[in-house]
């Protein structure tokens, strides 16, 4: 079943998500949270990495359907931390929140934390989203828009990026110099990468 949500088209496959804009999946139906937690949670050490900050910044190349986001605000919440999470991510074709809560649906172990999510999803306006979870400890802030751009107008240190735009031979924006060079703009000391993506 195709489905046009605000500004992307769907494919369900296997009550999974697949962009026909970009002609890959958002994650696999069969392992997309283990996938989440084995190349980006375990790729930056978590929960090691933020057991001791006050303040653990994440910063993401592409949203998509959230997954990674609350596949780390779940491991952040299984770990005790006792600082604030703040996750910033890019995206530039916000799915539906009747989209987002689809895609979630197969992930029982999410729930209570994607019908958080789905009930604070902002409009698909351009622009900065700031959204608060957990009390104050976890702190989501959505930027719409051109990857680029929007990193370029970001003011943060980042302790760690997930690069998941979708491949970069599909996709090639969110791999580009110009992105690269906003990621480089931002890190702290020792800051982190993890992606699934490796091309020449």
């Amino acid at each position: 079943m195709v489905e046009n949500t605000d500004n992307s088209t769907l494919e369900w496959r296997d009550d999974a998500p697949f962009s026909l804009r970009f002609d890959d999946i958002y994650f696999s139906a069969q392992g997309g949270f283990n996938e989440a937690e084995f190349v980006f949670l375990q790729g930056i050490d978590a929960p090691t990495c933020w057991l001791d900050k006050k303040n653990y910044v994440i910063a993401e190349t592409g949203f998509g359907t959230g997954l990674n986001f609350l596949a780390t605000w779940r491991a952040w919440e299984k770990s005790g931390a006792k600082g604030c999470l703040t996750y910033i991510s890019a995206e530039k074709y916000p799915l539906s929140e009747a989209a987002l809560k689809r895609a979630h649906s197969i992930f029982p172990e999410l729930a209570h934390l994607a019908d958080a999510l789905c009930k604070a999803w902002p409009p698909s306006s351009p622009g900065f989203h700031p959204r608060s979870f957990a009390g104050g400890k976890v702190q989501l802030l959505l930027l719409f828009g051109d990857a680029a751009a929007c990193f370029s107008d970001l003011e943060a240190q980042v302790d760690a990026w997930y690069l998941d735009g979708f491949s970069p031979k599909k996709n090639p924006d969110m791999w580009s110099d110009k992105l690269l060079d906003q990621i480089a703009r931002v890190p702290k000391p020792n800051c982190v990468v993890a992606t699934y993506t490796a091309a020449a």
